[in-house]
């Protein structure tokens, strides 16, 4: 799973996620892209999932390519623990995704190979999404 190497601090506020993206909002690599609609927290382990099943429906042809990085600390306390004594230790990676962020691109395929590659990829994801692609742009 994608994780940064190392960090300048290890824990994060948790923030919130306003506007829409104007960087990664076009296709740069591939022909077909996943283009998210809503502001939402994606796990690395969602990342991950999503490209098996991309990859897996290509049959190997093709290229993937993931726009995303998961670098935003999500820290946890543990399971029944009074409040206070500090913040949780942190538990998973996560990327923030504005609406309008292009999260995975591939190219190489046919046009229906692509559409449904990207459909099973998007549907392991905790956001609404649309399929975008050149010809449409």
């Amino acid at each position: 799973m994608l994780q940064p190497k190392r960090t300048k601090f290890r824990k994060m506020h948790k923030g919130r996620i306003h506007g829409v993206a104007h960087r990664g909002s076009t296709l740069n690599f591939g022909s077909y892209g996943l283009k998210t609609v809503d502001p939402e927290r994606i796990t690395s382990r969602q990342i991950e999932a999503a490209r098996r099943a991309i990859t897996r429906h290509m049959k190997r042809q093709g290229r993937v390519w993931i726009r995303v990085f998961p670098d935003v600390p999500v820290s946890k306390k543990p399971t029944e623990v009074r409040m206070g004594k500090g913040k949780g230790s942190p538990e998973f990676w996560a990327a923030r995704v504005k609406p309008g962020r292009i999260m995975f691109e591939i190219d190489g395929v046919t046009d229906a190979v692509a559409r449904e590659a990207l459909r099973l990829g998007g549907e392991k994801l905790p956001v609404r999404w649309k399929i975008v692609s050149r010809i449409e742009e």
